[in-house]
């Protein structure tokens, strides 16, 4: 299938990462994670607003409190609040950095924020350095802080979604070229069952992804010029073809979450729209995107 496609947003990010929907300021957020960068893009305005940082941002994620955003940083989680810049630290500080650092991010049906670790390629400069497997972990980290380890000896940690009923969540693996999918027990927070989903598809390697209201996953694959949708049974269902070849994360946005937002990396010299958000209109409406729970504390 034909799709028409629109680079709204040619920022020349060296890695577009992170991306999520605010439906509540119809404007989607993403990350550079080597320029250490935070991108805010109004999709009435169509205009760009960009915060740096003092280190590599990963992930991001709504919260139940309007305003308030979690931000993901290479170390550590941090409060942010995008319209008066005011930021505070969260609390959680990753235990071997700097050899490793957080990658990809998001909250889950009941509030808690799964994010996922790597062997740090992000050199204090913004460079990139080298990967290796084995050093990253999975972590859920609950609303009143408590922090617990869901998964060893991963690669690059990416993709984390939750199917529309919430009974599968499903985690990927760079490096490994492959996603898993895990039963989601909604009551406890709790993931079991481990299982191979999709693996061993040659365009590319798995990077973000985002679910639609069908169960079907929208995988970016970096290196791969695509995105796969994906089946809930694992099938590949169809090849959304791209311009550039670094794909990064997705998200479904606008008013009616028919839009899909794509961030990319940056590629070689003939690729000089690379490193752009990109937005395609789909025919399959995305789940809204979940928020990390607020405790007292």
């Amino acid at each position: 299938m034909a799709r028409e496609l629109f680079c709204v947003a040619p920022v020349g990010d060296r890695c577009g990462e992170g991306a999520v929907w605010s439906a509540d300021e119809a404007a989607v957020y993403w990350t550079d994670i080597n320029r250490f960068l935070i991108h805010r893009y109004d999709e009435a305005t169509q205009a760009v607003r960009t915060w740096l940082f003092d280190e590599p941002v990963v992930a991001i994620s709504l919260t139940s409190e309007d305003g308030r955003l979690l931000v993901a940083l290479g170390s550590k989680l941090i409060w942010w609040w995008p319209k008066t810049d005011r930021r505070q630290d969260h609390g959680f500080a990753l235990p071997g950095t700097p050899r490793v650092r957080l990658n990809d991010g998001r909250a889950d049906p009941l509030g808690n924020f799964w994010v996922g670790s790597m062997k740090n390629n992000v050199l204090p400069d913004g460079q990139l350095g080298d990967v290796a497997p084995g050093e990253g972990i999975l972590y859920r980290i609950a609303p009143d802080g408590a922090v617990t380890e869901w998964r060893h000896g991963l690669g690059i940690s990416n993709t984390l979604c939750w199917s529309p009923d919430r009974s599968t969540f499903y985690f990927g693996d760079t490096l490994a070229n492959e996603i898993y999918a895990f039963d989601y027990d909604v009551e406890a927070g709790a993931i079991s069952g481990e299982r191979h989903l999709f693996t061993g598809f040659q365009r590319g390697s798995p990077d973000g992804s985002a679910i639609d209201s069908e169960g079907f996953l929208w995988n970016c694959r970096y290196g791969g010029r695509c995105i796969a949708r994906i089946a809930p049974d694992g099938t590949l269902a169809e090849v959304i073809e791209m311009p550039v070849s670094n794909i990064t994360t997705c998200t479904f946005g606008g008013a009616d979450r028919m839009t899909l937002y794509i961030t990319t990396a940056g590629g070689g010299p003939a690729e000089r729209l690379a490193g752009s958000l990109y937005a395609m209109r789909v025919d399959v409406a995305g789940l809204p995107e979940n928020r990390y729970g607020m405790a007292t504390r």
